[in-house]
């Protein structure tokens, strides 16, 4: 059983994504201890990309950050390795197709196990086009996080059926970024999956109030921030992990047990 299961043992899990690199790995080494202090389960960590398709302006700027700044695959690896002597939370990587293809499936695979990544999401990836990656990925032992949209409903019931780890239901067409008001039935997404695979869900897209947090941990196993959190960071840069730690707290004090 894979460490991210983990996370949603006996309670709503709070998934938390960080740009890796982003203002530096240092720092980001350190906001993922300081979420998990105040109650993350999970966290999410993205690989700096430059043409980054699922993602608004705030993670795409993100993005320019830490490649300006330097950050690269191997870095990264190498921050999972120290971050591993200091905690056990569970860990996946948000990745675009392309970093993992130059860089080698094998390679990024057996460096991912090695140093203590437990999933990868690749939002790029097209259901139908999974085997390319798949296999390589379970003979490592990391889970592909299975994601479903909006769009999907015809399809969730193929698309979840082999899932593993947990399942990230986007809650919105179009772009990341924190939104007012989420109007998809995620319910009805949710209650579909249910019917074929005991696999844990969780909410993105969009989701950075307490108000949100609450009505969707009722509905899904969890919910993932991530705009929310970058923009602290690009606010506070070095000195954002009072303000993480603080957000985080209290977005995870509403969520329904």
């Amino acid at each position: 059983m894979s460490r991210i299961y983990q996370a949603f043992e006996n309670k709503k899990a709070f998934i938390g994504f960080l740009t890796a690199g982003d203002p530096t790995l240092d720092k980001t080494e350190e906001f993922v201890l300081g979420m998990e202090e105040a109650g993350a389960s999970l966290i999410e960590l993205g690989i700096p990309f430059s043409d980054p398709i699922a993602d608004g302006p705030v993670i795409q700027e993100a993005d320019v950050r830490a490649l300006s700044a330097g950050c690269t695959l191997d870095g990264i690896l190498e921050m999972v390795r120290s971050l591993r002597k200091k905690t056990d939370i569970p860990l996946v990587f948000l990745a675009y197709l392309n970093t993992i293809y130059k860089y080698g499936y094998d390679k990024f695979c057996e460096g991912c196990r090695e140093c203590g990544i437990d999933g990868v999401i690749i939002p790029d990836l097209p259901f139908e086009e999974r085997m390319e990656f798949l296999p390589t990925a379970s003979k490592y032992g990391i889970d592909l996080i299975t994601m479903v949209a909006p769009t999907s409903k015809e399809r969730i019931e193929m698309a979840v059926k082999d899932s593993s780890g947990f399942i990230y239901v986007v809650s919105s067409m179009g772009v990341t970024g924190a939104r007012s008001e989420i109007t998809t039935d995620v319910g009805e997404m949710i209650e579909i999956i249910r019917g074929v695979t005991d696999t844990p869900t969780a909410i993105g897209f969009g989701i950075n109030t307490k108000e949100q947090a609450a009505k969707y941990s009722a509905i899904a196993d969890g919910v993932i921030v991530g705009s929310a959190i970058v923009r602290i960071i690009a606010e506070y840069g070095d000195r954002a992990e009072p303000e993480l730690k603080k957000y985080v707290a209290e977005m995870v004090s509403e969520m329904t047990d």
